[in-house]
């Protein structure tokens, strides 16, 4: 099998993807073995499009006898976490909720071979490899784990935290019953029948792509009339990330990807959610709603709607919340939990650059271990 590696060139902000490489990379995600909307290409080319600062966003490629089998974005971070020690991180922007590289099924550690081979080779990569938004049960991390055992390669978990997940061959009616409580769904009923009474309650999932312009502006005003507007949070205070939501979500759709809903009261939104599928799978991508109406719960709403939806679509085999941790809204709705990890991977090198490369390593791992004796102490 000829391996090979090939970086491709620094990104450059609106810099927009040759039609080629999106081709290529959309056959990788079509055959990958963990599922990661963030890095499938329509979101992945939108954000470089879009969100990518000049110069510091690289995207990793291995191949095998001419075919693409990983794909990982990456850039350099001056510091890891609370350590002033620079290292190369997988790209994850602010809008970016799961890191796992696209690896070809069948041919996963090949793929991880090529990554970290040319990182090894890369006189730009500092120190170590920052892996976050890893699933601890997902192939990347079995592969990693594995890889490093049998090529002696340093490999450290540094962060893990579980998150709400929704996974259930259940259907929606069944899940409900089972899985909320019956005070939260005999209270989520009188809500509804409140709601209602205020006039014409209508719940869609868009189906016709001509809608989604108006939907995205929809959405994009619902946001930011809340708490995320006034701080300046919301993704139309910032016109690149409004246009990277509406690129993505363009994109997703024409793929048939996007999983796009909304709760109208007289045919205007107060509740809007946005999910983008891959493979089997799909990601919660975010939520707006009429905080006005926060007395009728419209953020739950959406959220049952969304349950409802995913559970009777045999399409949708899970969805993953990409919520913060202990989030008490949906962790009361969904049962299941997804445990999200970062690892620290030790990079190799010739002469001064391993010699450097190890002690930054050796150094990180001896920091923490120190600052968890002391925390344990106190």
């Amino acid at each position: 099998m000829d391996m090979a590696s090939h970086p491709s060139p620094l990104t450059a902000p609106g810099a927009l993807i040759l039609e080629g490489q999106r081709a290529r990379w959309a056959a990788l995600a079509n055959a990958c073995a963990e599922p990661n909307a963030f890095y499938a290409v329509d979101m992945l080319g939108a954000a470089i499009d879009h969100l990518a600062v000049s110069g510091t966003v690289r995207v990793i490629e291995a191949q095998a006898d001419g075919q693409l089998i990983g794909l990982l974005p990456v850039t350099i971070s001056a510091r890891h976490g609370r350590l002033p020690i620079g290292c190369v991180s997988n790209w994850m922007h602010e809008h970016c909720f799961f890191g796992a590289p696209l690896i070809r099924r069948g041919q996963e550690m090949a793929a991880w071979r090529g990554l970290l081979a040319q990182l090894d080779e890369a006189d730009w990569a500092p120190n170590f490899l920052h892996l976050r938004g890893l699933d601890a049960a997902g192939v990347n991390a079995a592969v990693l784990e594995a890889l490093c055992v049998e090529d002696r390669r340093g490999r450290r978990e540094v962060h893990r935290f579980d998150r709400a997940m929704l996974r259930s061959p259940l259907s929606a009616d069944a899940y409900w019953e089972t899985h909320v409580r019956a005070k939260k769904r005999k209270e989520i009923r009188r809500l509804q029948k409140r709601l209602a009474e205020l006039g014409t309650i209508s719940q869609r999932v868009l189906r016709d792509g001509g809608e989604l312009s108006r939907w995205c502006t929809d959405f994009l005003e619902l946001e930011a009339s809340g708490w995320k507007g006034r701080e300046g949070t919301a993704l139309s205070c910032r016109p690149a990330e409004a246009a990277f939501f509406r690129a993505a979500c363009a994109a997703a759709c024409d793929a048939g990807r996007l999983h796009f809903l909304r709760i109208d009261l007289d045919q205007r939104p107060i509740a809007m959610l946005v999910n983008f599928r891959h493979g089997e799978g799909a990601f919660s991508f975010k939520i707006a709603f009429d905080e006005t109406m926060g007395r009728f719960s419209p953020g739950v709403l959406i959220e049952i709607a969304n349950l409802q939806a995913v559970q009777d679509d045999p399409a949708i085999s899970w969805m993953d919340s990409c919520a913060a941790a202990d989030h008490p809204m949906i962790d009361s709705l969904w049962a299941e939990r997804r445990s999200i990890v970062q690892y620290r991977i030790a990079l190799r090198g010739q002469g001064a650059a391993r010699w450097r490369r190890a002690t930054a390593f050796a150094l990180a791992n001896g920091i923490e271990q120190i600052a968890s004796r002391m925390k344990g102490q106190g």
